[in-house]
């Protein structure tokens, strides 16, 4: 297949490297040096993409979206930050009739522990003396706090039936990859889950394997639902 990705950092060449590992070829590599204002999302330069692979910045989210949505190439989205556009970006889909898949982390381990967190949630959302704490690390380059992956988790929880809130917090050092808790914590013990990824490899295979299952697809999809 034929990928272009938008937004050359350390996640874009990793993607680089593992789509190309497993056979792919890159037609486009867009950053903040040709696509500054957008102007290298062109049908020209994105002729027999299959899909495009997005880990840019949050600020750049949206354009990069709508104008890949308009030139009819499916996506892979693994930017986060913008997720109070959500319902714009579903409509952008829609009215182009093309494919997207998004995750605030395209981790397999990652998608298993959303699971995982939201039966641990049903087990104990009718046990009121349960309390509940989210907490995430990132590296300092990290552009968004809290991370997107902790506030789906979050969502996760209140959707499998937790009403009571949730305290959230973040912290943001060195050159960590992420590590997302959930816990429990009662008069009589704590309950604590905990993943952590040790590198972005995960993270870059997941989307190269996301963006191999879009292709020729339409409609919005996360990547939860198609890994399961």
């Amino acid at each position: 297949m034929k990928f272009a990705i938008v937004g050359y950092g350390k996640m874009g060449r990793m993607v680089e490297r593992i789509a190309i590992e497993r056979g792919h070829e890159i037609a486009v590599k867009l950053d903040e040096f040709n696509n500054s204002n957008f102007e290298g999302i062109t049908e020209e330069n994105f002729r027999g993409v299959d899909a495009a692979i997005d880990f840019s910045v949050p600020s750049a989210a949206i354009p990069n979206i709508e104008k890949i949505a308009s030139i009819k190439v499916n996506l892979v989205v693994g930017t986060t930050g913008w997720l109070e556009n959500l319902e714009d970006v579903k409509a952008a889909v829609a009215k182009h009739d093309i494919g997207l898949v998004w995750s605030p982390n395209f981790s397999i381990g990652v998608n298993a522990f959303f699971r995982i967190v939201a039966e641990a949630t049903r087990l104990l959302s009718g046990e009121p003396q349960y309390e509940a704490w989210a907490w995430e690390i990132h590296h300092s380059a990290k552009k968004d706090a809290p991370s997107g992956t902790l506030l789906k988790l979050v969502d996760e929880m209140h959707k499998a039936g937790y009403v009571k809130h949730v305290d959230v917090g973040s912290n943001r050092a060195g050159t960590i990859a992420g590590t997302h808790e959930i816990g429990f914590d009662s008069p009589a013990d704590t309950i604590t889950l905990r993943h952590t990824a040790r590198n972005r490899e995960g993270f870059a295979l997941g989307a190269v394997k996301a963006a191999e299952w879009v292709a020729g697809k339409k409609g919005f999809h996360e990547f939860g639902d198609i890994l399961f």
